[in-house]
């Protein structure tokens, strides 16, 4: 994985201009700036300054999403190279849980939210369903994106990958309390059960 981000430099020299064009292309853009202004908010980025997050958003790509559609599946091997912000719109996330053959609904995100950012950063299966509930815009980073972005802006890039694993761990660290509380109801529910039903 690291081979993936940190490989090969890219030459500079092939389009000295290369970063200019691509934030010229934003100017005047209202979903750009957008993208940006959310990238620097509390719930995503905040790592970022707001001409970081500028950087960071003349790699990413404008995507739409219809009402009703599916656009990562728990499980899916193949396309994990890229985590989206979204822009506008509601998106659910749903997860198989143990023991249960129907997706359970873990969360409800909306403009700010990142998502994908945990198959960006390892390729591995997705862990979660993502199903637009209204239709959405979102910017999309695909690694490909990343890569370059590490190659051209490493400063920025690191300090991008810095935030994505401040939110990775943060996501670990409210699950590891959830499984913590878990684990405390279904003792408290065993000791319960002990009670009223002594062998």
């Amino acid at each position: 994985m690291l081979d993936k981000l940190f490989g090969k430099k890219a030459d500079k020299a092939d389009d000295p201009d290369a970063q200019q064009k691509r934030m010229k292309a934003l100017e005047g853009s209202d979903s750009a700036s957008l993208a940006a202004t959310l990238l620097t908010a509390p719930t995503a980025l905040m790592q970022l300054t707001a001409e970081e997050a500028k950087v960071v958003v003349s790699y990413m790509k404008p995507r739409k999403i219809a009402e009703g559609t599916i656009f990562i599946k728990e499980g899916d091997r193949r396309d994990t190279g890229y985590m989206m912000l979204v822009l506008d719109g509601e998106v659910t996330v749903e997860n198989i849980v143990v023991s249960r053959t129907s997706a359970v609904t873990v969360n409800v995100l909306g403009p700010g939210s990142l998502i994908g950012e945990m198959g960006l950063v390892d390729g591995e299966p997705r862990s979660a369903t993502c199903t637009a509930t209204s239709d959405v815009r979102a910017a999309v980073l695909t690694r490909e994106a990343l890569e370059k972005l590490m190659n051209d802006e490493s400063r920025i890039g690191g300090k991008l990958m810095m935030a994505v694993s401040l939110r990775i761990a943060e996501r670990l660290r409210e699950t590891a309390d959830k499984l913590r509380l878990y684990s405390q109801l279904t003792q408290a529910m065993q000791q319960e059960i002990d009670r009223l039903m002594p062998t």
